[in-house]
């Protein structure tokens, strides 16, 4: 098995979750009766370009098939976080309706739909045909595509070269890594911008985030790799911003490697030092990430069973990807441990997680349970959870986070967690 960047043998494992189903693929009543497939969950780092990337990769298309359960409108900090975005590249490069802004994995329109509210010609590229068909009821032109290289000449083919390509969470998302960013490069016009966001590596083994592992994500990134990437495709990070979403991510700004306007800033450079610093550039620092993470694992059960052995209530709150990779990693199986999650998605509301099938109910649950304790699975918007449940604190009900280590709090502003989408 070889790096899917540089080609390198893999030989070096960063951390082994066994087997676990695909984390977004909820099931219905009647799937519970039906074999479920699980895939290793085993992650490696390369040695040459230090790319931790899945081993096993599941297909994209079965992944991303035409019903997906993720929608990023129904994290209200998430669209925050889109409307700040599109007034500061609206401040920093004046696009207008003489512009054409892109979106590769646009999902529901919840970011271009800023765009597209001022006047800014929009075009979302998404390969799931119930995400792209909320997108068009917010005037939101969508592709029902996979971008890749073929679609990038496709779209130039027919006169369509962006001037500001978004690439939100989506880069770690894409088995061919080389293909999509070859596909940036084509579709971008020669004084075009192109930004993505994308979990930093480093607060993952800094804060123990084993749970942002899943197979939906091949790949988990530094600016010093990406960096490498995209140099090998003729592009140029001239700029990054340091963001709190999804527990800690980078903003990447790139160009043209021809385009000298845009010169490299002072923060791609401290970064890139920083993480030489913190030695992300040798195999020691990935060696000890496995220990920690079944430390992690072992309190969070111990939690649990002492909630049971004490008649305790305990629910979930959030059947995201996250808390999937946590729930069965942990080995938890059926409603003992954790009877219910709820969801504020209609889309999961009646469905069941994957491999635990622990139902999925609506938040209002919470009301009529009176849990003692309501573990917020996708730790990184507990803030924001916390604030809308704090109606718990009536019955003396408590919140509860598992990473990077068991935090049970009562307050919103307790949490530690940063507000970010959930994902």
């Amino acid at each position: 098995m070889n790096c899917r960047h540089c080609g390198t043998e893999l030989t070096h494992v960063f951390a082994d979750l066994g087997h676990c189903p695909p984390s977004n693929s909820m099931l219905s009543a009647a799937q519970l009766e039906e074999p479920e497939q699980h895939y290793p969950l085993k992650t490696y780092v390369c040695d040459n370009c230090w790319l931790v990337q899945i081993g096993e990769v599941k297909k994209a298309v079965e992944i991303f098939g035409e019903e997906y359960t993720y929608f990023s409108s129904y994290s209200t900090s998430w669209l925050d976080h889109a409307r700040r975005y599109v007034e500061m590249m609206m401040a920093r490069f004046d696009y207008s309706e003489d512009s054409l802004v892109m979106e590769a994995a646009s999902n529901d329109g919840y970011l271009l739909q800023y765009f597209h509210q001022r006047g800014v010609p929009v075009l979302g590229i998404d390969p799931t045909a119930n995400t792209a068909r909320m997108a068009a009821g917010r005037g939101v032109r969508t592709l029902v595509d996979f971008f890749t290289t073929r679609l990038a000449r496709e779209l130039v083919a027919d006169g369509q070269k962006a001037d500001l390509l978004i690439c939100n969470n989506v880069l770690a998302h894409v088995p061919d890594m080389n293909d999509f960013v070859g596909g940036m490069q084509l579709v971008l016009k020669p004084d075009g911008v192109a930004t993505l966001e994308f979990p930093h590596l480093l607060n993952l083994v800094d804060d123990c985030q084993f749970d942002t592992i899943y197979h939906e994500h091949f790949s988990y990134l530094s600016l010093s790799t990406v960096a490498r990437v995209f140099a090998a495709q003729g592009l140029t990070v001239f700029d990054v911003q340091e963001l709190p979403t999804h527990g800690g991510s980078l903003r990447v700004f790139a160009r043209h490697s021809a385009d000298r306007s845009k010169p490299v800033t002072d923060a791609v450079r401290e970064l890139l030092a920083r993480e030489r610093a913190a030695g992300m550039l040798t195999l020691e620092y990935y060696q000890d990430f496995q220990p920690r993470v079944e430390t992690v694992r072992a309190e969070f059960l111990e939690f649990l069973l002492e909630q049971r052995r004490a008649g305790k209530k305990v629910v979930g709150y959030g059947a995201a990807a996250k808390g999937n990779t946590l729930l069965n990693y942990c080995g938890i199986q059926g409603t003992d441990l954790l009877p219910v999650v709820v969801d504020a998605s209609p889309y999961k509301q009646g469905k069941y997680l994957p491999g635990s099938h622990i139902p999925v109910l609506s938040p209002e649950a919470i009301r009529e349970e009176k849990p003692d304790f309501v573990v917020i699975l996708p730790w990184n918007i507990s803030a924001e959870v916390a604030d809308n449940l704090s109606y718990i604190r009536t019955w003396g009900g408590q919140f509860v986070t598992a990473i990077p280590s068991l935090h049970i709090f009562s307050e919103a502003h307790a949490s530690r967690a940063r507000t970010a989408p959930v994902c």
